[in-house]
């Protein structure tokens, strides 16, 4: 989603458990692929939301129901859960089949893949890559291009070959060997690259997606396909992404179906959002992508900031302060009543795992201005755990030398913690309030689609300490009257709502996932 994506403050964690599970078929056409389950931190979080960056130019702005589908006529494509941040699912290229682990991704429309041509490029090394010489199907094309990401960018050039998803076989299709990834994202990413299922309008080089060519070649029964992700993280099935109909095990009810104003993106009309089933009065003229390759729900400055003031979220680095007020205030205070020297504070109470050997401006500055640097998680819980505490300790002591009792100090603190700067557009709530906290509905096609907490609240483990995550983040795109706000509904909104996209009818359709 651009630069406005920079969510945390590092890269990508590599994944510090694995469990494979062995491929299925049948004979009726039905495909399930092995899952792996990955370790979500920090890192995590960034990566699979800055990888996002597009919609700097977009599409501007009594239906009937799409059957459900026999299994015999459906291609299913099992996802992994990448700890519910980002689904992957396997696809393989050439003959035989090279095989490579894609985001399916309905906010962009190019497949590219790391190519064995990428020598200079830290990210190839880390993933599969695709080597023409082992297959019989390919064919040169040659022909450079370039497609661009708010965090980098994906440098290579068009090749032809089949592709495989599931039981079905793409014949001649167009995709990208990259050459060379242009981010540091990319180098530690879980995914090896991106199949993008949105139209051919936004398609770099005006390569007929992969979808498109499935329909062209008459591979699928219907010109449907449908996402149902599953949010548990341990679960041993992570989604499922259905290519010619729609698997009604996957859903509640009837979906609701709204035409797509504007090929280019899967993008609709977005009547309004509300807080606690109080309309916002933010929403005229808005409209909404659905977006299968983007973890959040993004939407303008304004209406987000009424979710997240109603939820209480803060910025990471102010909420580490408050619970370093909150949990030690008295002890720091008694230690330095004490005589105990301020530099040597926050490790004696073994908040900080440096002895006075890094300064109070080296540990802030660390937490508020390092971006794009590789660190690992447990680096990024600490220095916003042990930054907190160094800041609270330096102020405690500042009003201390000014006579002031415990009391105003420590209200005093907890009012300054209020205006420390987040490096990222990502925010975090007290995960105790979680119950008490409203309903997000979004309006569309007349029916309100509720989100609880529990589903827009995103909880991370690290250190032995939970951290939870406001799902809702700021992203003001530039748009041409009549049209209004834009929003980006993520994989949390789907994970809420089995999604279909029925390219035939040029409509997207809701219902409760089940």
């Amino acid at each position: 989603m651009g630069d406005n994506f920079v969510l945390l403050v590092m890269c990508l964690l590599t994944s510090t458990f694995s469990m494979s599970v062995a491929i299925t078929s049948s004979s009726n056409g039905v495909v399930r692929l092995g899952l792996k389950k990955q370790s979500l931190g920090f890192n995590s979080i960034y990566a699979a939301t800055r990888i996002k960056g597009r919609y700097s130019t977009y599409a501007k702005g009594a239906v009937t129901t799409t059957q459900d589908s026999d299994a015999s006529e459906m291609n299913i494509i099992s996802l992994k859960n990448y700890m519910d941040i980002q689904y992957f699912g396997e696809i393989g290229i050439g003959s035989p089949p090279q095989n490579f682990t894609v985001i399916f991704d309905t906010g962009s429309s190019n497949l590219w893949i790391p190519s064995s041509h990428c020598h200079f490029s830290v990210a190839c090394f880390f993933h599969s890559r695709y080597n023409s010489s082992n297959s019989s199907t390919y064919t040169e094309i040659g022909k450079p291009c370039k497609i661009n990401y708010g965090s980098g960018m994906i440098l290579g050039f068009f090749s032809e070959d089949n592709i495989k998803v599931g039981d079905l076989v793409v014949k001649n299709q167009v995709f990208t060997e990259a050459t060379r990834e242009g981010s540091v994202v990319l180098s530690l990413a879980s995914f090896d690259g991106i199949l993008g299922l949105g139209f051919q309008d936004i398609s770099v080089g005006n390569v007929a997606p992969l979808w498109h060519s499935m329909m062209q070649q008459s591979l699928v029964a219907q010109k449907v396909f449908s996402f149902w992700f599953n949010k548990d993280p341990m679960a041993s099935e992570g989604g499922e992404l259905v290519f010619g109909g729609v698997d009604p095990k996957h859903f509640k009810g009837q979906h609701t179906y709204v035409p797509v104003t504007q090929k280019g993106y899967w993008q609709i009309d977005l009547e309004d959002f509300l807080v606690a089933d109080q309309s916002t009065g933010c929403c005229i003229n808005c409209t909404a992508i659905v977006d299968s390759g983007t973890a959040f729900i993004a939407g303008p400055f304004d209406a987000v900031k009424k979710i997240n003031d109603a939820i209480e979220a803060k910025g990471f680095v102010s909420m580490e302060c408050k619970k370093a007020v909150s949990q030690y205030g008295d002890l720091i205070w008694q230690l330095l009543l004490s005589g105990l020297q301020p530099d040597k504070l926050c490790s004696s109470i073994g908040i900080c795992s440096f002895n006075g050997t890094q300064h109070l401006s080296d540990s802030i500055k660390m937490v508020v201005e390092q971006k794009g640097e590789t660190h690992n998680d447990t680096e990024v819980g600490q220095d916003l755990v042990c930054a907190a505490c160094e800041l609270t300790v330096a102020w405690m002591r500042t009003e201390m030398m000014q006579k002031k009792t415990r009391g105003r100090v420590i209200e005093y603190v907890n009012k300054l913690c209020d205006t420390l700067p987040n490096p990222t557009t990502q925010l975090a709530v007290d995960c105790t309030k979680i119950p008490s906290m409203p309903t997000v509905s979004f309006v569309i096609g007349n029916k309100s689609f509720h989100l609880n907490p529990d589903q827009y609240i995103l909880k991370v483990e690290q250190d032995m300490a939970t951290f939870c995550i406001s799902c809702f983040i700021p992203l003001d795109v530039p748009v041409s009257p009549p049209q209004g706000p834009l929003w980006i509904l993520g994989e949390i909104f789907m994970e809420a709502y089995h999604t279909v996209f029925d390219f035939g009818n040029l409509r997207v359709g809701f219902a409760e996932a089940a």
